[in-house]
């Protein structure tokens, strides 16, 4: 399955906005091949699992769309000349060492999955995405975006578009697709934290931050602290993700809104983060991955599912009476997924499961 960091809409507007027609044709010539890719199923190359702990290997497609390319740096080799090939390297080990260390997770696939990826993919291409198998990143066009390797967050959002495809497989439609967008911006924050040695106070809560070159009028790509906020550029447009679901939009397009509709959830657990406070990647996260490898998400998953999702795996996990059930409940009650706290507390209970409990470390005494 096809997943790219920048939406069709994003590029839509670049491509009316430009007003230098090599720019324009550029933005058209990605929307036309990101159409394409995201019409193709899975990616059919065979992928490898290792023996298990961090293996990556970084390949350079000479912008060209042959992938993988060739095989520019592999797991402890030296840093190499070219910047883009050390920031794959480095983004894809981050994000592996989030999984493992946090979570248990060895690799995407929990069974040692290399992680590949590609750099240097086609001329000017103002994009990123995850193909089902590996990473592709490409250099940006030099007007609006820089290097796609530039931000962990990025990288470790694609790289958990292939958690999601190996554990919950969330329908890429509505909000089912939404969550799944959110998930990879929840992980893809959570790396960058955990690399940075941040807490929730101390992180941005941006997802891109690094993307966008001087001169464009935003900070980032998406906002979990504030969706909406990012970006309100002349080129660009204004940042359409509704912060609760009296803004969501009903939308055919981006799969129904999937990039759009994600700034709801995502704030649910920016909120859950914030009023736990410390690491978000300690009780928050393990609450979400719990619940994203539960085994009992439908793959058509709405918001209320996956908020009670939640409510259920902090139930399990920290107890009837924890902050952290609380923290979730109203989270969730804020960004208006959630109702009455009673009634909420009791769908919590009634939706655990007599099956084992997700595999995460077990909560800090």
């Amino acid at each position: 399955m096809f997943h790219s960091i920048i939406p069709p809409y994003l590029l839509e507007q670049l491509e009316r906005s430009a007003s230098d027609p090599s720019l324009r044709a550029r933005y058209r010539q990605s929307l036309q091949h990101d159409a394409v890719l995201r019409s193709r199923p899975a990616a059919g190359r065979e992928t490898a699992s290792a023996a298990g702990g961090r293996q990556r290997e970084v390949y350079d497609a000479g912008n060209g769309t042959d992938l993988p390319g060739t095989l520019a740096r592999a797991e402890g080799d030296d840093p190499v000349q070219d910047q883009a090939v050390n920031e794959a390297y480095d983004g894809t080990g981050a994000t592996w060492t989030l999984y493992k260390e946090c979570f248990g997770r060895d690799s995407i696939d929990d069974a040692g999955l290399v992680l590949t990826s590609t750099v240097h993919y086609d001329r000017g291409y103002a994009n990123a995405f995850w193909d089902g198998a590996q990473m592709v990143f490409g250099d940006g066009d030099g007007e609006v975006f820089g290097n796609f390797t530039s931000s962990i967050d990025v990288t470790g959002h694609e790289l958990t578009h292939g958690v999601t495809q190996y554990t919950a497989n969330l329908a890429y439609d509505g909000q089912s697709g939404a969550l799944n967008e959110s998930i990879s911006d929840v992980f893809g924050s959570l790396a960058k934290q955990y690399a940075m040695g941040q807490s929730a106070a101390d992180a941005d809560w941006l997802i891109g931050a690094g993307l966008l070159l001087p001169g464009v009028q935003g900070v980032a790509l998406r906002s979990m602290k504030a969706p909406g906020t990012a970006y309100d550029d002349p080129r660009l447009g204004r940042d359409p993700q509704p912060a609760d679901m009296s803004g969501y939009v009903d939308t055919e397009d981006d799969n129904g809104g999937v990039h759009i509709n994600s700034g709801i959830p995502n704030r649910a657990f920016y909120l859950v983060a914030a009023e736990l406070g410390g690491n978000a990647y300690d009780d928050a996260g393990k609450i979400w991955y719990g619940t994203l490898t539960s085994g009992n998400l439908a793959e058509s998953a709405t918001f209320k599912d996956f908020a009670e999702a939640t409510q259920a795996t902090a139930q399990r996990v920290y107890g009837d009476d924890s902050a952290q059930l609380a923290a979730v409940t109203k989270a969730w009650q804020t960004v208006g997924v959630l109702g009455d706290e009673t009634s909420l507390m009791n769908a919590a209970k009634s939706s655990l499961e007599p099956s084992a409990p997700p595999s995460l470390p077990p909560a800090d005494e």
